[in-house]
């Protein structure tokens, strides 16, 4: 299946969503350390079935270094019929992650997973675990400005520009296999069981970001080009997208961040040998909710995350549900 199959229908939902804050202000409720940003998370070990777009971050500070886990947990059915025996694949990452100014319109993001990963078929556990695979992205920030009126008498006029609260960002990345590959797992009904993908990866990202009174919303949308590995095995490139809307409650200690978004995967079919594999492509939708809290420099943050729709590898892996739990630091 092509990347591209539903792609009009997932720009449609990022087209609505955006569009509820057209005509709205600059968010005043926001402590000036504390501004609107995204942040891209590489898909969690680079495979099939980890949600690239799961991994849309922190509402609330433009720079930061964090930790932050994320579970998750599938089933699979292992043969052709209803009744085949599952198995039950549960993924905990473990990451450090950080967002670091270069100037005021160049940005990098990076994160370090740590895997943990374990299936269960037939009574048997299976475990894996170790460092995932790391990346990196390079960000341009343009910001847009209020319409400042011409004429010279303004006492304004020499003022510096009000932002009207929308921006858009512009990201290219990378991802190095510095997690293990296992060709010996590709056998498995999901091949995503893996700590990495032996494969370096490029990563295409547009963020579209706006604060306003009482909403804001938050919008991305990557493209990864997967590399083949030295095991002449590839995974599938994949379309990721992302869509917060949040409100601020403030109070002179601390800013508490309510969210909801929808966000989903769009897999092309993994290669190997040369030969695509079939029943290998998929797609998915996701809801999901959350809150933020900043007291000071430190964000907390959760979100819960459960598929609305999918179709992952013919049907035979389903996503089950999402958790993220995070602490930043503002820098």
């Amino acid at each position: 299946m092509s990347v591209f199959r539903n792609f009009k229908f997932y720009l449609l939902i990022l087209l609505v969503l955006s569009s509820i804050t057209v005509n709205a202000n600059t968010c005043p409720l926001c402590p000036e350390n504390f501004r609107t940003e995204t942040f891209l998370d590489c898909d969690l070990c680079g495979c099939s079935t980890s949600s690239g777009s799961f991994g849309f971050g922190t509402l609330s500070n433009a720079n930061f270094v964090g930790v932050r886990y994320i579970y998750q947990s599938f089933e699979s059915r292992n043969g052709i019929f209803e009744n085949s025996p599952k198995s039950e694949e549960t993924f905990n990452t473990y990451q450090i992650w950080a967002q670091v100014p270069i100037n005021n319109k160049f940005f990098i993001t990076a994160n370090v997973p740590y895997q943990d990963l374990t299936r269960r078929f037939q009574g048997r556990n299976e475990n894996l675990n170790g460092l995932g695979d790391i990346s990196a992205i390079g960000w341009y920030k343009l910001e847009f400005f209020k319409r400042r009126k011409l004429d010279a008498s303004d006492v304004n006029y020499n003022s510096p520009k009000e932002s009207s609260g929308h921006s858009l960002q512009f990201g290219l990345g990378i991802k190095l296999p510095t997690g293990k590959f296992e060709e010996a797992l590709t056998d498995n009904v999901n091949p995503g069981f893996q700590v990495g993908t032996g494969s370096v990866d490029g990563i295409f990202s547009l963020g579209y970001n706006y604060g306003g009174d009482r909403i804001g919303v938050n919008t991305l949308m990557s493209y990864y080009l997967k590399g083949e590995n030295k095991n002449e095995y590839q995974f599938g490139n994949q379309l990721s997208y992302s869509v917060n809307v949040y409100t601020v409650f403030s109070t002179d200690k601390m800013n508490i961040m309510p969210f909801a978004g929808l966000s989903g995967d769009v897999y092309d079919s993994i290669i190997q040998y040369g030969e695509t594999l079939a029943d290998t492509d998929g797609d998915i939708l996701n809801a999901s909710i959350g809150s933020e809290l900043a007291i000071e420099k430190f964000i907390f943050g959760v979100s819960y995350t459960l598929p609305v729709n999918q179709n992952l590898f013919g049907d035979n892996v389903e996503s089950i549900q999402r958790f993220s739990v995070y602490v930043n630091f503002a820098l």
